[in-house]
């Protein structure tokens, strides 16, 4: 399987970088490389000063459907179509609002084995 990249618009209320704060809908890129890290999944916030958050794919996983929480990182539905990914770090807090439908598209691309060449 090769690196899979999905682009997404989120929301994010944060303490940690006030220029981040009511922009509105911003461009995310999630990440899965299962060859270096087949465990986590990257959120990437493009930008001058770009910032990734590492998530471990089955706590993303299980707080689609149920609040979870492990390292400083909680995941919980909101409703139908929102799910929140909420990071703790030194810097600060971080609340990021994912529309479910994009996460879960991605999550289900992560455990699709590549296609395997049909012998001649």
């Amino acid at each position: 399987m090769s690196v899979i990249e999905q682009y997404a618009r989120v929301h994010i209320v944060t303490d940690a970088d006030p220029l981040l704060e009511n922009r509105g809908a911003v461009p995310v890129v999630l990440r899965y490389d299962p060859e270096t890290d087949p465990g986590h999944v990257r959120v990437g916030l493009p930008g001058t000063l770009p910032r990734e958050w590492v998530i471990e794919r089955d706590l993303l996983e299980r707080g689609l459907t149920a609040p979870e929480e492990q390292a400083g990182i909680r995941v919980w539905p909101c409703g139908r179509v929102q799910a929140v990914v909420e990071f703790h770090t030194p810097q600060g807090v971080s609340v990021v609002e994912f529309e479910t439908k994009t996460l879960s598209r991605f999550l289900r691309l992560t455990h699709v084995p590549t296609a395997q060449p049909v012998p001649h």
